[in-house]
């Protein structure tokens, strides 16, 4: 059998893992001992493997997630309140297929948008779509794409992703244009597909952080009732690295 016009076809019809697998084969006559059935197994595989971790790569390009934390890395020690049993249920993602939502509270520098994108990479490893915002700058994205002409394609995108990730709500009196645009978008996703918010107010605070009373009803109603609630605590991560990094 004339080998090389095989490793073309496969690089043809992008088959990269099988091409690479079979180099590999080539390379020792190891391989030999296994049968066809085996051999041609472990070519399958092979792609298989290779074509998730480029689907896994390409969700995370796309999530634009602002950290580079994953789930193994988060700190579960006493004292920040991120309750071990709660924790590990979410990690399992199922409640993005139930499309629920996350909201994480805390002080400035407990490290919520840090745990909200660790939330959104095993969102990606496990198949899910996945976009990364902070508020102030979706408004302005939003804004941007109103006065080019495509704000209802970019609703559309922000209405399909199965996690969309806000960060920083409530740093900024919201105008009423704001309210709209995140009322037309939490509309669009209520009981289709998941959100996360992160925010130094307490939930609890979060209408009259809204502000306009029936705008603040209707924006609460489509995103608090079917979540999940964490309130970190303690003192701010970034402080205490700085002090660390002083008595050095």
């Amino acid at each position: 059998m004339l080998l090389h016009p095989t490793l073309e076809s496969l690089k043809a019809l992008r088959l990269f893992g099988m091409l690479h697998a079979l180099e590999e084969q080539q390379q020792t006559a190891e391989w030999n001992a296994l049968s066809f059935e085996e051999r041609l197994g472990m070519l399958i595989d092979r792609e298989r493997i290779e074509q998730e971790n480029r689907s896994m790569t390409a969700r995370l390009r796309r999530a634009r997630l602002a950290k580079q934390a994953s789930i193994e890395d988060v700190d579960l020690r006493a004292g920040r309140g991120l309750d071990r049993a709660a924790f590990l249920s979410l990690a399992q993602c199922v409640w993005i297929g139930q499309h629920h939502n996350v909201l994480i509270t805390g002080p400035t520098g407990v490290g919520k948008s840090w745990l909200a994108c660790a939330f959104g990479h095993r969102a990606c490893r496990e198949g899910y779509s996945v976009l990364y915002h902070r508020l102030s700058r979706l408004f302005t994205e939003l804004s941007t794409a109103r006065g080019e002409g495509r704000y209802l394609r970019l609703l559309k995108t922000l209405s399909q992703v199965e996690l969309l990730i806000i960060d920083d709500w409530g740093l900024a009196p919201l105008t009423g244009d704001q309210l709209r645009d995140l009322l037309e978008i939490l509309e669009d996703r209520h009981g289709r597909k998941s959100t996360l918010s992160t925010s130094q107010l307490p939930v609890e605070h979060w209408h009259e952080w809204l502000g306009e009373a029936t705008l603040a009803d209707a924006i609460m109603d489509r995103l608090v009732h079917n979540a999940h609630k964490i309130t970190l605590k303690g003192d701010s991560l970034r402080k205490n690295l700085s002090k660390s990094l002083k008595l050095q």
